[in-house]
């Protein structure tokens, strides 16, 4: 048996200090995560029940690079902290999620807000909005066993080095192990499956040309040129 055409490449993250590659499967975006970040956006910051959209695995870039997409006049950053799964499995218990997490990264969910906001007047889905070629750029993983987990701790972003969102992984609504948790009650997650936490207040236009310089403690900085 033969494949009617060559299957796709495998999307793979760089691993700090270690020649492996982490295969993706699933990318998991939790939306609203942060209370600053829901008010600017025009919702009530109050802990409903966390929910979610997806990204593409080859959404996911690494070269430095942002292309500004088509059909938009109005790209926001958004910086995130990104939880790479080394386990998976379903109704995973709270004080059990981060014996799942293999790593850690610094990622940009970069949102067409022009086409998120038609979207949501018209009660449709995002994907147009958040799932597009190039739309995450991310930084290479680093593994949980290096650095511990990330509870708290810095994490910014700034445009020409202008600071623009500026958190701390503290301030986050839903927390890595009851995001984890409640997910793995929607899905049955498996290794691979990585999870971008939510953005902190402040997000903005980018334009051609910008630099985007993003940071989050204990991962170093993801710089990014819009193009």
């Amino acid at each position: 048996m033969s494949y009617a055409f060559r299957p796709a490449a495998v999307t793979a993250l760089p691993i700090t200090n270690t020649l492996d590659l982490f295969p993706l499967r699933r990318v998991y975006c939790v939306g609203r995560n942060y209370a600053d970040h829901a008010k600017e956006m025009g919702h009530d910051p109050d802990r409903e029940p966390p929910f979610f959209f997806q990204k593409n695995p080859d959404n996911l870039v690494l070269d430095g690079e942002f292309p500004y997409p088509s059909r938009t006049s109005d790209v926001h950053h958004e910086i995130e902290l990104v939880v790479c799964l080394g386990k998976g499995g379903e109704n995973i218990p709270v004080d059990r999620a981060l014996s799942h997490v293999y790593g850690y990264a610094i990622g940009l969910d970069m949102t067409r807000r022009d086409l998120q906001s038609e979207a949501k007047k018209m009660g449709r889905p995002w994907e147009v909005a958040k799932a597009f070629e190039k739309s995450a750029p991310v930084s290479p993983i680093v593994r949980a066993s290096e650095i511990g987990h990330l509870e708290a701790g810095a994490i910014w972003l700034k445009v020409n080095g202008e600071l623009r969102q500026n958190g701390d992984l503290n301030q986050m609504i839903w927390k890595v192990p009851e995001a984890i948790s409640y997910l793995s009650g929607l899905f049955q997650l498996a290794p691979g499956d990585i999870i971008m936490t939510g953005t902190p207040a402040g997000v903005g236009p980018v334009n051609r040309g910008d630099r985007l310089e993003g940071h989050v403690d204990g991962l170093g900085e993801l710089t990014v040129i819009v193009v």
